[in-house]
């Protein structure tokens, strides 16, 4: 699946860069067959103003649970990981968001998503919105959601 690492806000006032490894995680993860779970991580990076640099997705660990059309992320893991980058980069690298699969080509998020995104950009300490990605077969949905569930939606950057 071919991923694009530049996005936009429709308004092109807000950009999204996706590092080549945090690509290399979601194309690794992609559900290109019938009995390929869902899998899901954190979204780190760094902010410059309206901008965000993706540096690093984290993949799926073994405390998550990982069924067809379901993922629920364990904090076992990846918030070490996170911690982890955000000390060894002095507090510049952190975490923006959330990136999950759906065995879609073109994913949809669904009412359970949209839930979900809205429940935990409201608990953000920073108020910043929640960068949230779905990973399909053939393209990703990427959105900025705020905390009263209304969301910037990305496209690929021309």
């Amino acid at each position: 699946m071919p991923l694009t690492n530049d996005w936009s806000s429709r308004d092109q006032r807000k950009l999204i860069h996706l590092s080549p490894d945090t690509l290399g995680v979601f194309a690794r993860y992609v559900q290109d067959s019938d009995e390929a779970p869902e899998s899901g991580g954190l979204l780190l990076g760094t902010v410059h103003g309206e901008h965000l640099i993706i540096e690093q997705a984290t993949a799926p660990t073994v405390w998550d649970l990982r069924l067809r059309t379901f993922f629920h992320r364990s904090a076992i893991g990846h918030a070490k990981l996170a911690l982890d980058r955000w000390r060894a980069s002095r507090g510049t690298v952190r975490y923006l968001g959330e990136w999950h699969t759906h065995p879609e080509d073109y994913p949809i998020p669904s009412g359970l998503d949209r839930s979900e995104w809205r429940r935990l950009a409201a608990g953000r300490r920073d108020k910043r919105p929640q960068l949230s990605i779905i990973v399909g077969r053939h393209g990703l949905h990427v959105e900025l959601v705020h905390s009263d569930g209304n969301g910037v939606y990305f496209q690929p950057y021309q």
